[in-house]
């Protein structure tokens, strides 16, 4: 170290002052933000502007420097999250336009919009529907009974109504028919549906009542017993004869002259039938269709036939029986009374009725008169030989019959036989007369 040089450092190490308040120095001017001079710049600014590689740093100068004026460049994750949103922001239109597209396809089906006019027949078989027996319950959820209710397959009928073109999705059919308990609601029957019906409207016209349902219109002339009349329900599309006979037999039928019969017999509605011409629906369940025999019957038996029934002084049974004989054994409504008139003067003598269509109510395929094999039989449908009524009525009497039975004719007759010149009847009070008639007619022809 040099002898000046010592010499200025104790110089300066003498110039320190005791902890004294250091004198407030007058503010510098601004330093300017580039180094104009390099050469003559302070050792800070000489050292940044060798780092930066000759640019100018923010220290010192009067002048801005050309860092000022450069853009920023925005960083990496700043471009990946825009990129990222812009994407999110894609793909939420593309989801919102694709469920926009299946939500109008789905209405376009629940609301049948922009389909072909098509107008078809749909059948809904008894066999895709079941019965149950629930419990019903009240406000306060306590049981206070049972019901039955019925079932229906909706997979069988969204199958039915895709095939047919009415529907195009049947998972959103069968959701529909879920909410709104359709299985419930349908019937049995053959239907005439369009597709210009939404879903609502399908149900509705698979229901009894609706409209849609096909009808077929079928007469029953007066003297059919059950089982033929069950059969020509079964010709005509509206029943099955096997589901019929098992309704009659066990279906419970709301009707007081019913009461005292034992559920399990279809016999048990023998007579109850009321012939008449009827509008059925196809396919239609055999209790209804049954019910609509009963409920005429229920109709037609009158407050005054109530009456004389009361005053006849025998049962709805006998009067029903009695009516029946008399309906196979008139040939117009002069003989009615008359047959009834025979018919209760045995009864009262304890004679045998001896009607031969009792013996063949039970002999439904034979044709004309009862064979002697027949006649010999022991059946209680025998009347040649059983004295009283037959078990149950054999055949199903018009109201003239029934009338007849409950206002009989006074007469001495007990015999009646066949004009066969005139097809009417002749009676007689004796069997003498009775004899000497039937030796001048030819049955056998």
């Amino acid at each position: 170290m040099s002898d000046e040089f010592e010499n200025q450092y104790e110089l300066y190490e003498g110039s320190v002052q005791p902890e004294t308040e250091e004198p407030e120095l007058p503010q510098q001017p601004p330093q300017s933000s580039g180094v104009r001079d390099p050469e003559n710049a302070n050792p800070v600014d000489r050292f940044l502007f060798d780092k930066k590689g000759g640019e100018a740093a923010n220290y010192t100068g009067d002048e801005e420097s050309e860092r000022d004026y450069r853009p920023i460049r925005q960083s990496h994750e700043y471009r990946s999250g825009c990129l990222g949103g812009m994407m999110y922001f894609l793909f939420i239109i593309c989801l919102s336009v694709v469920l926009a597209c299946l939500g109008w396809m789905a209405a376009s089906d629940v609301l049948a919009l922009n389909k072909k006019d098509i107008t078809t027949t749909i059948t809904l078989p008894v066999s895709i529907f079941e019965t149950e027996t629930v419990v019903k319950y009240d406000e306060n959820h306590n049981p206070i009974g049972t019901e039955r209710v019925t079932h229906a397959d909706v997979d069988y009928i969204a199958d039915a109504l895709k095939d047919a073109g009415l529907i195009e999705y049947k998972w959103l059919f069968k959701v529909f028919c879920q909410l709104s308990h359709a299985d419930t609601k349908v019937a049995p029957g053959e239907y005439e549906l369009k597709s210009s019906y939404d879903y609502r409207a399908l149900i509705q016209h698979m229901t009894p009542f609706s409209g849609g349902a096909l009808t077929v219109k079928v007469t029953f002339p007066e003297g059919l017993n059950m089982r033929q009349m069950f059969l020509l329900l079964e010709e005509n599309g509206v029943s099955k004869y096997d589901d019929l006979m098992a309704a009659a037999a066990d279906y419970k039928f709301n009707y007081d002259f019913l009461d005292e019969l034992a559920v399990g017999d279809p016999s048990r509605l023998e007579g109850y039938l009321f012939p008449n011409t009827y509008e059925f629906y196809v396919n239609m369940q055999p209790a209804s269709a049954i019910n609509k025999f009963l409920e005429t019957y229920y109709y037609s038996f009158d407050e005054e036939m109530q009456q004389q029934l009361e005053a006849s002084g025998r049962d709805m049974r006998e009067i029903v029986i009695i009516a029946s004989m008399i309906e196979k054994e008139a040939a117009n409504d002069e003989e009615r009374p008359l047959i009834a008139s025979v018919i209760y003067n045995r009864l009262s003598t304890g004679m045998p009725l001896g009607i031969d269509a009792t013996i063949l109510y039970i002999h439904p395929e034979h044709e004309g008169a009862p064979t002697a094999e027949m006649l010999a039989e022991d059946s209680p449908y025998n009347t040649r030989d059983r004295i009283g009524l037959p078990p149950t009525p054999i055949c199903n009497p018009g109201l003239a019959s029934l009338k007849a039975a409950l206002n009989p004719a006074t007469t001495n007759y007990y015999y009646y036989a066949l004009d066969t010149e005139t097809g009417t009847h002749r009676f007689f009070t004796n069997i003498n007369e009775f004899n000497a008639f039937v030796a001048t007619q030819n049955y056998e022809g």
